[in-house]
């Protein structure tokens, strides 16, 4: 009895504090407001270390970086001049935009409905919640498709199932956003890094080459190891809590028709024969002589990983129409247009919210406080003169950190990059192994920070089920996954570290200086 006592005050315990997170978060303004006042509050301190005379020296070629006050005339002009070209050139805008349109076929053609149906289906209850992460930890093949397309389908899919259907939200966010830089294959942003991190590496050793798949092993290492721990955490956690609190509604609840389902079958068929003819022909594109989807230099598939969005976006608008044509839930083409500009117009609420977040991310990197930042944590590292291992971890906490204020893993590594990896040489740490443990970090709280830049579409998602659902609602479903995907992150790097196993074809963890 006393066993079953203290095993039912703990998680009690747990929701109490997660509770109060909620409480305390939801009493924060808007996110529309809490970006405005961010945009305030950083002019102002931009205005201070200025006015201060704050700055450094970039360790890259020692030139002076200086912090910019927001509030001086040139930037004001700037600002006012630059920002629509700030508003569309948000990296996230377009993906979401153009996804959306070939998504909001698929969806009010009735393709994502057959197909959970199916899915909820074939995967075996027991598996739904591991085979939901798992997908979310891989989606990043696709970039960042995986948050436009990955998360609503999860909540759908739990849903279907009769479970909490933000619970299925959280456990794929966490697969997506906590597993970014974790996959079985190589992705574009495995590209991306390793090509700042070669740029870096140049500057100690000239000659120096970091590989595509530089952190290849410790990334697929990592995705049964998120897997798991973000299955155990929505189970055993998150989905008890949610399930304690208010009821969930079913925006669009399923009805029985059997005469529906003849034509989803008709339909699915019809988008499965769609998919796969779509699949050959860009397999004949990427392998046929010419190099279509290949980099004629090299014959790489760089270009086919970059075309992603592309090619996903085509693939949900062949396959809603085949399967609305089919199932007869598309009979004209203006019925098709008016699904795809259905799929945009919901997004009204998101694209408010994006533009005052893409002001703060802009003006963020004109204040020159990022980089000033990464330049003070580089020089802290170095003066504490701890060893390798040590040092990584506060690199991973580095990465957590500024995680927080930027959400591009390329703009942070860009920044952080010039001055980790240098350093990091010329104590005997190999190039390679910082930006995996940079990677490591940069993923981990991607969960709860309100900035990053789907954070407010994995809101409006979740609002559609839970219409009090709010920032502090957010931040509190997913804290236990950012605290046990760090932990279990950390001791899988730690375990690589110590045992001195390839991060990737070739690669070591450590470094030695040319004739030294």
């Amino acid at each position: 009895m006393n066993e079953a006592s203290t095993t039912t005050d703990r998680p009690g315990r747990l929701r109490r504090a997660l509770d109060a997170i909620e409480r305390a978060g939801n009493k924060l303004p808007d996110p529309v407001t809490l970006f405005i006042l961010s945009i305030a509050l950083l002019m102002v301190i931009s205005a201070l270390m200025a006015a201060a005379g704050v700055g450094a020296l970039n360790p890259a070629d020692d030139t002076p970086i200086q912090a910019v006050s927001l509030l001086a005339p040139e930037q004001i002009r700037r600002l006012v001049t630059e920002l629509p070209q700030i508003f569309t050139g948000f990296p996230p805008l377009g993906v979401v935009l153009i996804m959306m349109i070939g998504v909001g076929v698929a969806e009010r053609a009735g393709l994502f409905s057959a197909a959970l149906s199916g899915l909820v289906r074939a995967v075996p209850r027991p598996l739904l919640t591991l085979t939901i992460v798992f997908a979310g930890c891989n989606a990043s093949i696709a970039s960042d498709a995986g948050f436009v397309v990955l998360l609503p389908l999860s909540a759908a899919v739990f849903a279907a199932s009769g479970r909490h259907p933000v619970a299925g939200l959280s456990a794929s966010f966490c697969g997506v956003a906590g597993g970014f830089t974790a996959n079985l294959s190589i992705t574009t942003l495995d590209g991306l890094l390793s090509g700042m991190t070669q740029a870096a590496a140049r500057l100690i050793d000239p000659d120096y080459v970091v590989q595509i798949t530089s952190n290849w092993f410790l990334m697929m290492a990592l995705v049964p190891v998120i897997s798991i721990v973000g299955t155990v955490i929505c189970e055993r956690i998150v989905e008890p809590r949610l399930n304690a609190g208010p009821p969930w509604i079913d925006p669009a609840p399923a009805q029985e028709d059997p005469e529906r389902a003849a034509r989803e079958r008709r339909g699915l068929r019809a988008a499965g024969l769609a998919l796969l003819a779509y699949a050959g022909f860009i397999a004949m594109l990427a392998w046929a002589p010419g190099d279509a989807l290949r980099d004629p230099a090299d014959g790489d598939f760089d270009p086919l990983l970059r075309g992603l969005i592309g090619i996903l976006f085509l693939a949900f608008l062949l396959a809603g129409l085949a399967y609305g044509i089919a199932a007869r839930t598309i009979r004209s083409d203006r019925d098709a247009v008016k699904m795809a500009s259905q799929g945009v117009s919901e997004m009204g609420g998101y694209l408010v919210l994006v533009l005052f977040a893409a002001i703060f991310v802009t003006l963020f990197g004109w204040s020159n406080l990022g980089a000033l930042m990464a330049i003070s944590g580089a020089d802290f590292l170095k003066s504490i003169g701890a060893g390798g291992l040590p040092i990584l971890i506060m690199v991973i906490l580095i990465a957590m950190t500024t995680d927080l204020l930027i959400g591009s893993a390329s703009a942070k590594w860009a920044i952080l990059s010039p001055v980790l990896v240098p350093m990091l040489m010329l104590i005997g740490i190999s190039p390679e192994a910082t930006q995996a443990a940079y990677r490591l970090g940069d993923s981990t709280t991607n969960m709860i920070t309100p900035f990053m830049a789907y954070f407010p579409l994995i809101l409006i998602v979740a609002q559609r089920y839970r219409p009090d659902f709010g920032i502090g609602s957010m931040m509190a479903l997913m804290l236990p996954y950012t605290v046990a995907v760090f932990i279990a992150s950390t001791a899988l790097f730690v375990v690589w570290y110590e045992f001195e196993l390839p991060f990737g074809p070739g690669v070591s963890r450590d470094y030695a200086l040319p004739g030294g």
